[in-house]
């Protein structure tokens, strides 16, 4: 496997030729390099006008590798050839540097080039690209790509304190200024430049002491600068380590490394919008720095958003006043540490409501609404405090939370929303504040813990009743001044206090499934239309005795009887709409039979729960455990009123019914699932364990 690196641009606020003197002073010798042992000129050439030269050298290094590898390997030292072209005219140094030993088992190739800045003549940039191949070494190969690209980094981090190093005893020295060449001002005896390895720098500690403080005088010194001239001259298309620092965080040299390839590939590649640089950053911390993993999220995520026109949400998205009313959650204020905070009362939301009321789709797209504004919160926070701020902390208030929000719809649409929240903003929660867990959360924590990412598990701070009011509680993440009211502190917070949602709000399967544009390409409700003499009826296989069949269905129009039959043969395929044959329509619904008119009931079909009569307008939850395997069938029949019982004429509802099926219909929106014994006995017992405590 081929190790690449690439650095950013590092600015050194020195004129070229005066960096090019600190560079010199490393050799012959010098006590900051250690491991560089030795060196022979192999060639060296100087073009007539003086302007160009070229040298070549064979450097010798002492790599710090166990002494056992050393002694399989046969040698001592690691050779090394390096390349360096100075040109004067152009001000520019390019190295090049490839190893000698081991070269049919490792590849090491090197560049690097010193360069006058593009904006600022009076500054320097550096650049450096390094990549890494172990084809075979003696089955080591693990190993020896390990020291290789410890020590790589390390001498990346140090690179630039040595050239501050001799930058300042230049200035202890009062060299503050070296001329620039001209074609006449180029005397006989003028030093030739010397080369040097541009691997493996180790720094002692005595140096790296002094150094340190000198990289930390500069640093405040670019701190004093304002953006424009930190920004002013980086190329577009290249970062520069002042910013990565500024606006990204502390980065490791090869974690830059990632972060400039991955961002130069969108460039070359992408045709679309190149994300901003702290986001593809998220997408890399969430892959530990895996570039092939994290391109591969990364795409699939931006041809998302290219797909449903996510960048442009904030400005499109207008939202509905059921979720104004009854959506508990905003942004208030920020944390201690500047990230944006958001507060959800989750245990006040009416989840089922909102799903029946809205649809998954404009949930779904609310909730996507409030990643977008936190992404902007970040950008916003991290020029207001003056560091990078990259996510934000959720406090989620669970008073209220009970078994009505273990809902399994609701809680699909939960999951479901996670799953896409987590492949598109990855390592956006900073943290997430649980207040007033009560016994339930366990179950529900149960279901939706398997699809949250580790590493964001690792950022969940749970607090049961009001601990959150002791020490290690919520003031030592938010500051005092901004503690919500409701959670006993002064602040008045502008989240809505949530409520049921009335079920006149309520809408039908037809009309969720005709949203403009869709997010999601099924629906978890179905609906069905029922008629006198013509019921719904719901086949489901089950192959494990013991397993669980779940339901929640809402009478949306008349009164159904739900039964549910069990059965050791399949029915025929189900016969769709019979009431089409008479010139009877049914719109607005699925209508389907699966128990054949010459069947039984007690041989060969048998009815496994009491018939259940409801109302127009009722919500029902259920379940049942199977007995058999084979073939269960859910049923919804028209209720037949009960006849005047003082004479056995029909009544007149039931000649209309005869008469005019389609306007004495009954309608239904239904969701159903199995469970296995296993996920069934698990959940029953948190409930068990947590609810009976």
């Amino acid at each position: 496997m081929v190790q690449k690196y690439q650095s950013p641009v590092r600015v050194y606020k020195h004129p070229f030729e005066l960096v090019m003197a600190a560079y010199e002073r490393r050799f012959p010798t010098c006590h900051l390099i250690p491991i560089f042992v030795a060196s022979d000129v192999m060639k060296e050439e100087t073009s007539e006008d003086g302007s160009t030269h070229r040298i070549e050298r064979r450097c010798a290094l002492d790599v710090d590798a166990p002494r056992l590898l050393k002694r399989i390997a046969g040698v001592d030292y690691i050779y090394f050839i390096q390349k360096n072209t100075l040109n004067r005219k152009e001000r520019t140094l390019h190295i090049e540097s490839h190893n000698e030993t081991f070269s049919n088992r490792v590849i090491i190739h090197e560049t690097c080039c010193y360069s006058v800045h593009p904006e600022n003549e009076d500054w320097t940039c550096f650049e450096q690209s390094a990549s890494l191949d172990i084809k075979s070494f003696f089955g080591f190969e693990s190993t020896v790509e390990k020291i290789a690209m410890k020590q790589y980094a390390s001498s990346i981090n140090k690179g630039k304190e040595i050239i501050e190093y001799y930058l300042k005893e230049l200035d202890d020295e009062g060299i503050t200024h070296v001329p620039r060449w001209t074609p006449s001002s180029l005397p006989p005896d003028l030093p030739k430049l010397a080369v040097t390895p541009a691997v493996f720098i180790p720094l002692p500690a005595n140096a790296k002491d002094s150094t340190s403080q000198d990289a930390k005088q500069d640093s405040s010194a670019l701190q004093a600068d304002s953006l424009n001239e930190i920004l002013a001259g980086t190329p577009e298309d290249k970062l520069d380590a002042d910013y990565i620092k500024r606006y990204l965080g502390d980065l490791t040299p090869l974690q830059e490394s990632c972060l400039i390839r991955l961002r130069k590939w969108l460039q070359e590649t992408h045709k679309g919008k190149i994300p901003k640089d702290e986001h593809i950053l998220r997408f890399l911390r969430a892959r530990d720095f895996n570039m092939d993993k994290a391109r591969e999220i990364l795409c699939q995520s931006l041809t998302w958003r290219k797909q449903h026109q996510v960048d442009y949400l904030l400005e499109t998205w207008s939202s509905p006043q059921v979720l104004q009313d009854y959506y508990t959650g905003g942004w208030h204020h920020h944390d201690r540490d500047g990230r944006p905070l958001y507060i959800l009362r989750l245990g006040q939301m009416d989840t089922k409501g909102l799903v029946r009321a809205l649809g998954e789709e404009s949930l779904l797209r609310h909730v996507l609404s409030i990643n977008e504004e936190g992404l902007r919160r970040c950008e916003e926070n991290t020029k207001v405090f003056g560091r990078p701020i990259s996510c934000w902390t959720c406090l989620v208030d669970l008073e209220g939370l009970n078994m009505r929000h273990l809902w399994r719809p609701g809680v699909k649409a939960l999951l479901r929303i996670i799953e896409v929240v987590e492949a598109n903003y990855p390592e956006t929660l900073g943290r997430l504040l649980i207040l007033r867990a009560p016994r339930v959360f366990p179950v529900l924590w149960t279901l939706v813990s398997p699809f949250i990412d580790e590493n964001t598990r690792k950022k969940f701070l749970i607090y049961a009743g009001n601990d959150y009011q002791g020490p290690g509680g919520l003031v030592d993440y938010i500051d005092k001044e901004i503690i919500p009211d409701f959670l006993g502190g002064e602040c008045m917070c502008e989240v809505p206090e949530g409520g049921l949602v009335p079920k006149s709000m309520y809408r039908t399967a037809e009309e969720l499934e005709n949203e403009d544009v869709r997010l999601w390409t099924e629906t978890i409700y179905q609906s069905a239309s029922i008629f006198k003499g013509a019921p719904h009826e719901l086949l489901i296989e089950i192959i494990d005795a013991s397993s669980v069949i779940t339901w929640d269905f809402d009478v949306c129009k008349g009164d159904v009887v739900f039964n549910i039959y069990h059965s050791k043969r399949a029915p025929q395929p189900p016969r769709k709409d019979p009431l089409g044959a008479h010139g009877i329509t049914s719109p607005g619904g699925n209508n389907v039979q699966l128990i054949d008119k010459s069947w039984t009931l007690g041989q060969d079909y048998s009815m496994v729960e009491s018939p259940l009569t409801c109302k127009e307008g009722e919500s029902v939850q259920g379940s049942h455990i199977t007995r058999w395997p084979g073939f269960y069938i859910l049923q919804w029949k028209f209720h037949n009123m009960p006849a005047c019982s003082a004479t056995n004429l029909p009544r007149v509802d039931d000649v209309l019914a005869t008469l005019q099926v389609s306007s004495h219909k009954c309608k239904v929106m239904y969701y159903t699932e199995v469970l296995g014994s296993e996920d069934f006995r698990l959940v029953a017992l948190c409930v068990c364990v947590y609810v009976c405590k």
